[in-house]
């Protein structure tokens, strides 16, 4: 009889474990499984750039569609721009361009001309950019005309990144001001500096960025919180396999946002500044300015302190003095989108628990 009660309260001891093990390996599945799809859908904001039909994709070249256009069109030329396109207000104005918001068959559009022939290169050099980059991740062009020096793009309400903080504070978006929402902003800026490093146009240098608001006022945020990049009218090519290196501009940099190989190397000599003596650079340094840049993005929001706790080492290498020793933008987006999943992941297991 006892040897019959051992072997019963073994059996129910054996199924209990059974049973507890089964629990172990569906709860493992079940966070592979959040992993895969968390995954997934950051990979597909990456490939989609998060736009809703806002991107050229799906048209032909040469073509546009809007969020609000059930077709695909050619991009406008100057008789459809001057007689179709009217012109509502200046919103913008810088050294190369002047921005307008203006309308074309009820859509609102983005009309830039060129302010001063003095920056025609710059101005035709943009112009060039976009057509040549258009996609999910660059504004999308709606039509040019070169005798006129104009073009025009997609209109996006929100403005410049300038802008996000202000943004976020208005009662209807206030929803969005989460570190989940900025930290995906971060995702996209550092997928468009990506895209520019290895783009069909060649290996492309961001040289509008010698000051945080400079950098922000090149991305535009998008209705559904996504960023597009907007002015790339310094965007040089480098390639160092032809000797190919760019300087942003032709003026002394200063300052710690620029990355240190952007500054002139002989100032503690007392040697006055010269472009034909300072050293060119390349594309790393985009990444020196990532950290800042996605600081300004994080804000100050509740887990935002928590993701500068996780991206700190990554940024650390960012900011390498040695410009061969920091990350590819593919290397810290891999790393924002690892930080991204696992806090998701984590914020999911906490509310459960509770």
């Amino acid at each position: 009889m006892q040897r019959q009660m051992q072997s019963v309260s073994g059996g129910r001891h054996s199924r209990s474990v059974s049973h507890g093990v089964w629990v172990v390996l569906l709860c493992v599945a079940a966070l592979l499984l959040c992993n895969v799809i968390i995954y997934i859908y950051l990979d597909s904001l990456d490939q989609s750039g998060g736009q809703q039909m806002s991107s050229p994709s799906g048209c032909l070249p040469q073509h546009f569609k809007m969020v609000t256009m059930k077709n695909c069109t050619p991009w406008l030329q100057c008789a459809q721009i001057k007689t179709e396109v009217r012109k509502l207000k200046l919103i913008g104005q810088g050294a190369v361009k002047k921005v307008y918001l203006a309308e074309w068959r009820a859509q609102k559009v983005a009309l830039s001309e060129l302010s001063s022939l003095d920056y025609e290169a710059d101005f035709l050099h943009g112009l060039s950019m976009l057509q040549t980059l258009q996609g999910p991740r660059v504004v999308q062009l709606v039509g040019f005309c070169l005798d006129d020096h104009v073009l025009v793009t997609e209109y996006h309400p929100l403005g410049s990144l300038l802008n996000l903080d202000d943004v976020l504070a208005q009662e209807q978006y206030q929803q969005h001001n989460t570190w989940q929402t900025r930290l995906r902003l971060a995702m996209n800026y550092v997928s468009i500096l990506h895209y520019l490093h290895n783009s069909p146009a060649g290996r492309r240098v961001m040289c509008d960025s010698n000051s945080l608001d400079k950098t922000l006022s090149q991305f535009l945020l998008t209705n559904n919180f996504h960023l597009v990049v907007n002015d790339l009218d310094a965007l040089p090519e480098v390639d160092r396999s032809r000797g190919l290196v760019v300087k942003c501009g032709h003026r002394e940099l200063s300052g710690d946002f620029v990355a240190p190989e952007q500054l002139w190397p002989f100032s503690s000599t007392g040697k006055s500044f010269s472009d034909d003596l300072m050293p060119g650079y390349d594309e790393r340094t985009d990444i020196w300015k990532i950290p800042d840049v996605t600081r300004f993005l994080m804000g100050r929001v509740p887990g935002g302190d928590l993701v500068h706790f996780h991206l700190f080492q990554i940024h650390e290498e960012c900011k390498k003095t040695s410009p061969e020793l920091r990350p590819s933008a593919l290397t810290v987006l891999n790393t924002y989108r690892s930080v991204y999943s696992s806090m998701v992941r984590d914020s999911s297991g906490l509310r459960d628990m509770l």
